[in-house]
């Protein structure tokens, strides 16, 4: 699938999420206002009916006016302007709730119409039987009364009876965090797709250069003359012999990183003084950093360099990374190695632990890093863009490698650079 259609695919895919979401939304709206509006008229009707009997019973005159006034969405007041009797009026409120089946939780007060001031509240539990008043409090006279009636959970009642719509919603909402996921993959899968792409190339163009080269070594061999000229002869025999070993390094790369793949590192642990094992990776890159002009020091502040590991591939750390800053550097390599004693804090589960550690630092004068880079080096494959450079050869297996024979040997690894301003590799890997 070409990077257009797949394009297109996904907007007309996230319109269509975004229709049905503002489709569901605008109807789970529209369902729960005229649900809403049904339960107020029927409250409206409920509490009218009582002001009704209210009026009746105290002999007034029914006002022409309604007298039931919605203040807000759950709190209506009731203008009776007369005599109340507590007892009845809770009994008069729940047989008209029960009649119309308002089942929401409510709590009334009786307020004086003179003074505004609340004369009497409680709350009604509706699943709860109504209890006998107890006291002076069963009647208020004297004074022209009026009563108010909130219901505290009134919206969570509306909400529990649309099912359907919480339901849809539900379903919904699962949709959107798949469709999420499903992008996510596919931008993933879309990424890993053009790493593996440029690694291919890579490995094409590193395994063509020496195919080349041996084929072109071996086409002058096959001329009688050649065999009586030894030191051509020596010289093209030289060159087979290390284009071979640069096809040999490449395969055993490749097979490293499918390896790795298998998470079958097989760490051979034994106690090893790192002092040694740095000493030994410079001299591995001694010719490379000649052929540059480079120069590499060495400081040691660590009273303790002994750690259990692997030396063979904690030596392949060190030349990776030493490879690396030879490598990204436009002018003359200044590599700086500095060992010191750190204590490490790793957590398991809970808790934390702190071990006593060997910090290993390794300063460069390359180009450095931006901060996207630096988010990304150590994952398989990837190779940071090089600019001008375009003798920098590899697969973008280094770093990774690096990583993960530091993290199997229970370290850390973090960097820290700046573009043109080099880079700084902290390795730190628990003692023995």
């Amino acid at each position: 699938m070409n990077r257009h259609t797949l394009r297109l695919i996904l907007i007309l895919a996230t319109l269509s999420i975004v229709g049905i979401t503002v489709t569901q939304v605008y109807w789970v709206r529209r369902a729960f206002d005229l649900k809403q509006d049904a339960w107020n008229r029927e409250i409206n009707t409920a509490l009218f009916n009582v002001a009704q009997q209210i009026f009746k019973i105290n002999k007034m005159v029914v006002p022409e006016v309604n007298p039931v006034k919605q203040v807000s969405t759950n709190y209506f007041v009731v203008m009776v302007n007369g005599e109340i009797d507590v007892s009845l009026l809770e009994f008069l409120l729940r047989s008209e709730f029960d009649k119309r089946n308002i089942a929401f939780d409510f709590e009334y007060g009786i307020y004086n119409c003179d003074s505004e001031q609340m004369v009497y509240g409680n709350y009604i539990a509706m699943e709860k039987k109504s209890k006998e008043q107890k006291g002076s409090l069963a009647k208020w006279k004297g004074e022209p009364y009026y009563f108010g009636v909130q219901f505290p959970t009134r919206e969570s009642h509306l909400l529990n009876q649309m099912g359907i719509w919480s339901f849809s919603t539900l379903v919904l909402l699962l949709v959107i965090v798949f469709f999420a996921y499903t992008l996510f993959i596919i931008f993933k899968q879309r990424r890993l797709g053009e790493i593996q792409k440029d690694f291919i190339n890579n490995m094409t163009h590193e395994f063509k250069t020496p195919i080349s080269t041996i084929a072109i070594s071996a086409e002058v061999l096959k001329d009688p003359k050649t065999v009586s000229q030894p030191e051509r002869l020596l010289n093209y025999a030289t060159i087979i012999q290390n284009e071979n070993n640069r096809l040999r390094l490449q395969v055993d790369r490749v097979l490293q990183a499918a390896r790795l793949d298998k998470e079958d590192i097989g760490l051979k642990r034994e106690i090893n003084d790192f002092k040694i094992i740095v000493q030994e990776a410079v001299a591995n890159m001694e010719i490379p950093l000649k052929e540059r002009e480079g120069k590499i020091s060495i400081e040691t502040e660590a009273a303790q360099t002994n750690i259990l590991g692997d030396k063979l591939n904690l030596t392949n750390v060190l030349n990776n990374l030493i490879d690396n800053a030879i490598k990204y550097c436009e002018g003359k390599p200044y590599i700086h190695i500095k060992l010191s004693n750190r204590v490490l804090q790793t957590r398991k589960w809970f808790k934390v632990f702190s071990k006593p550690s060997l910090e290993i630092s390794i300063t460069d004068n390359g180009i450095g890093l931006t901060q996207e880079n630096q988010k990304r080096i150590f994952q398989k494959f990837f190779r940071v863009p090089t600019g001008n450079i375009h003798n920098v050869k590899g697969f973008g297996i280094g770093l990774f490698y690096v990583k993960l024979i530091i993290e199997a040997h229970h370290g850390s690894l973090f960097v820290k650079s700046e573009e043109h301003k080099g880079s700084t590799f902290t390795l730190s890997i628990p003692l023995a």
